[in-house]
């Protein structure tokens, strides 16, 4: 009788994906990915397993999933969008020889640590991750909490994908979003409104409204995430709105803001300053369809009592 096919999960992945980036170099994402399956011995019959849903293969989702895991805890790192090298932590992480890398393994490290904690829709206990089939949640419930925990996962990817962007990607990012959520009428003529500012960022005043009755003034600034926005770039963007004849203005950055800014901001009588930060644009992006796409649809459907009811 023949061995059905059999894809390892994640975890075991990510000690043979370390050891493949062990010559510092950079690499592929895609071509660890053959390499690794190599490595396991995978069949072709097992390299074309699909998920579920039929829309990707589920050695490679695995595999990538892996690797984001790696990345998380430091030590992989991105060179570029795509491709991944071995960092200083994750050449220790080698030379100290361990058994096998899990998620208990990662927890030892606090960027880990800090993104399970933002992943996860529950908090693990003792390293180890919630066993969600063993809780008390009913079904409809777990698929919830499952769902929230995908959707903050997919919010860090997105952010972290933006700072590794080109300053002239990020620029069409802003006018993406902006025109997807209204502002600026057409794309064309959102990107003759907006340019690129000397630091790196967005610049200009977009329409409010398809006639142009209205003005916004619009910055995004390109941060690190750990940069912290404070009061005095607010004051300077509130100078640059009144000098822009705008009343209404958006500071955009990829990093967060100071209470110090918020307040200021929020304090202010004769102008409107919204201030979005990384994890609010990133929202947005989800909520507008930016910079991502639907993968996977669920329906959940329950039983018409009052069709039932009419016999």
């Amino acid at each position: 009788m023949p061995i059905p096919p059999h894809i390892p999960p994640y975890t075991s992945l990510m000690l043979p994906l370390l050891q493949l980036c062990a010559d510092g170099a950079e690499h592929r994402l895609s071509q660890l990915t053959e390499a690794l399956a190599d490595y396991l011995g995978l069949t072709e019959a097992e390299r074309a397993i699909l998920t579920p849903s039929g829309k990707q293969l589920k050695f490679t989702y695995r595999a990538y999933y892996a690797a984001t895991s790696l990345r998380k805890a430091g030590l992989l790192a991105n060179t570029r969008r795509g491709t991944l090298h071995l960092t200083a932590l994750g050449a220790r992480v080698l030379a100290s020889a361990p058994l096998t890398i899990d998620r208990a393994f990662l927890m030892q490290f606090p960027a880990y640590v800090e993104f399970a904690t933002r992943a996860a829709p529950e908090p693990s206990v003792d390293g180890e991750p919630t066993d969600y089939l063993a809780s008390d949640h009913t079904p409809k419930e777990l698929m919830h909490i499952l769902y929230t925990g995908l959707h903050k996962e997919l919010a860090d990817d997105l952010l972290e994908t933006v700072l590794a962007s080109s300053p002239a990607f990020f620029e069409r990012l802003v006018i993406d979003l902006l025109v997807a959520m209204g502002y600026g009428g057409k794309r064309a003529n959102a990107a003759r409104q907006l340019g690129r500012s000397g630091d790196g960022g967005v610049d200009g005043v977009i329409q409010e409204d398809k006639l142009g009755l209205s003005v916004v003034y619009i910055q995004a600034k390109r941060y690190a995430r750990q940069n912290v926005v404070g009061r005095p770039l607010v004051q300077a963007f509130i100078g640059s709105l009144i000098g822009q004849g705008a009343q209404r203005g958006v500071l955009l950055t990829t990093s967060r803001f100071s209470k110090e800014a918020v307040d200021y901001a929020r304090a202010m009588q004769q102008h409107t300053v919204i201030l979005i930060d990384g994890a609010q644009l990133t929202q947005l992006m989800i909520e507008h369809n930016v910079g991502v796409q639907p993968e996977e649809t669920y329906t959940l459907k329950k039983l018409d009592r009052g069709y039932f009811d009419s016999d």
